[in-house]
């Protein structure tokens, strides 16, 4: 699973006269069986001494902390097809496993501001290095070449055990830099690990020092977490740590607001369900935002009706959609998915009543969240219902499908011919009134009768045809083609139902 350039760097450096280990997720994810995404090395060789090493290859070193980026490129070149390190027969792209990161041993002073060391000091000896790590399942360092592991800390046990637990004191851990607390937690549901009893405390006692860390960083880790497996219970952890608070504080306001009615949860247990099966959906982080934030709007709108001993949430949706482009804008997501989450949000409670809901009234939303994204708001919309413990696709949601479907549907019109009334007047001097109708209606019929009839040559020979004809004769053929139009624009809906089951 280690490609062949990871290999040759290591290897490199140790024949160099250094010594050289693979460490940190890279060995945690082979540890576990997946495939690392990224490759790091640790080593005792300087910055300058590791770029002497790579001298030939492209080096970045371009901070503070001693690590060199070695690229898979000539040192002259800045693009090339193939990579210098590959098999004859594996000649491919450059990639993210031809990036490999090597790190200098070193330890690190204080952290003023809980985000970055005061200063680094370049150490000999790999233990020093291991110390600074953030959790014992990325402190273990491991040689490729000579297949030795060195794990100070049993890191090896807690992956065996499922276990996250913190390099010697939580606390220093923490307090070094803050945003680790979300990293525990995003592990823990993006590989189904607990949280160590002393490592959870120490969150819980140092969660205000989020607060120091950008929000650019938080919502990294964020995403991440809400595109785990479990994001319900990501949150959930994040809200019992009191980290929630420093992320998205309106969250809490769902806690114990009660709802009645056909909601059996609150509003914040009811939208962890709701994050949950857009999850067990594999659906996208924009729609998993969307289901997170649909009803962030109902605690600010919720009023007691007496008369029918519910509660109501008028204006939820619009109220809703504001605080949800107030978070997402704290957090610096990007324009783009700011404005369609905002836009699911703030409709996602369009479709009610099958009822009374209309097919032009599914048009103007079509229009409103656009016909790209309007099945998302149908996923948002599932999510919801599912949120309520209720049937995944009830009729309701068949019916709401069929009647999007039958809205995106092109209507059977003398628009899809191949000539219009236009280029009648203009091209074969058809003067603009009824015989222009109908004859229009009546070229239609023959072009549902047989497709390869639409062109405009054929069907400028077929007006100068109809236009020899008197107005009864050529009324009849385009009332002909009116009524074939309506049949067939009623089979197309027929299919569309029956496809849906409604």
């Amino acid at each position: 699973m280690i490609p062949q350039f990871v290999s040759h760097v290591t290897e490199r450096l140790q024949k160099a006269g250094f010594e050289a280990y693979l460490v940190g997720g890279c060995v945690r994810d082979l540890l576990i069986g997946n495939q690392p995404k990224d490759w790091d090395v640790t080593t005792n060789a300087r910055p300058e001494q590791i770029q002497k090493v790579f001298e030939e290859l492209k080096t970045v070193f371009e901070n503070n902390f001693g690590t060199v980026t070695i690229i898979n490129i000539p040192a002259n070149e800045t693009n090339r097809d193939v990579t210098p390190f590959a098999d004859a027969q594996d000649r491919r792209e450059i990639e993210k496993e031809d990036e490999v990161q090597i790190t200098t041993y070193r330890s690190e002073g204080k952290y003023s501001d809980s985000r970055h060391p005061d200063s680094v000091s370049y150490e000999t000896k790999l233990e020093k290095d291991m110390e600074r790590r953030d959790f014992t399942m990325n402190a273990i360092a491991w040689d490729p070449i000579k297949d030795i592991a060195v794990d100070h800390y049993n890191g090896h046990k807690d992956i065996k055990d499922k276990l996250i637990k913190c390099v010697l004191y939580p606390n220093d851990r923490f307090q070094e830099d803050a945003l680790r607390m979300l990293r525990a937690v995003r592990f823990s549901t993006v590989l189904n690990f607990a949280i160590e009893g002393e490592t959870l405390r120490a969150i819980s006692e140092n969660s205000e020092l989020l607060k120091n860390i950008s929000p650019e960083r938080i919502r990294d880790e964020f995403v991440k977490i809400i595109g785990s497996p479990s994001p319900a219970m990501g949150v959930d952890l994040l809200q019992k740590t009191g980290l929630l608070k420093y992320i998205i504080p309106e969250l809490e306001e769902g806690i114990g607001c009660e709802q009645k009615g056909a909601h059996i949860y609150d509003v914040y247990n009811h939208t962890l369900h709701a994050l949950q099966h857009s999850a067990d959906k594999g659906l996208s982080t924009e729609v998993r935002l969307s289901a997170m934030f649909h009803d962030i709007g109902k605690p600010a709108t919720r009023r007691y009706d007496k008369t029918k001993d519910k509660y109501t949430f008028f204006g939820h949706e619009v109220v809703g959609a504001r605080i949800t482009k107030k978070v997402l804008e704290r957090l610096h997501f990007s324009r783009e998915t700011i404005d369609l989450v905002v836009k699911l949000v703030r409709n996602h409670m369009f479709f009610s009543d099958t009822e009374q809901i209309t097919l032009s009234a599914v048009r103007r939303i079509v229009r409103n969240v656009s016909p790209e994204h309007i099945w998302l708001l149908m996923e948002v919309r599932e999510c919801d219902r599912v949120g309520m413990k209720k049937a995944e696709a009830p009729y309701r949601l068949r019916k709401y499908h069929a009647m999007i479907e039958e809205a995106l549907h092109d209507p059977i019109s003398v628009s899809q011919l191949k000539i219009d009334g236009e280029y009648l007047m203009k091209e074969l001097q058809v003067r603009p009134g009824p015989r222009m109708g109908w004859i229009l209606h009546a070229l239609l019929d023959e072009v549902l009768e047989n497709p390869e009839l639409n062109t405009v040559e054929k069907l400028s020979e077929r007006v100068k045809d109809f236009e020899e004809l008197e107005d009864k004769d050529l009324k009849v053929l385009g009332e002909k083609g009116k009524e074939k139009k309506d049949d067939v624009e009623m089979s197309e809906v027929k299919k569309l139902h029956k496809k849906h089951g409604v």
